[in-house]
């Protein structure tokens, strides 16, 4: 449980260091973001998603 959290906390750093790096960037990103459709950003979420839990199970196996 402890690997989840040390997890989440490095997402909040990472997701904290592009806001404080580019915030002008990633306020155009999700402009852009408003522009895609709801289906399309749900797929792409899902394959991202699989793509973390395959990546992390190469990286802990």
């Amino acid at each position: 449980m402890s690997d989840l959290w040390a997890a989440l906390c490095l997402v909040l750093v990472l997701e904290g260091l592009v806001l404080f790096v580019a915030p002008a960037g990633w306020q155009q990103v999700a402009r852009r973001l408003q522009e895609i459709e709801p289906r399309q950003l749900r797929i792409g979420g899902a394959v991202m998603v699989v793509l973390g839990l395959l990546s992390l199970q190469f990286v802990r196996g």
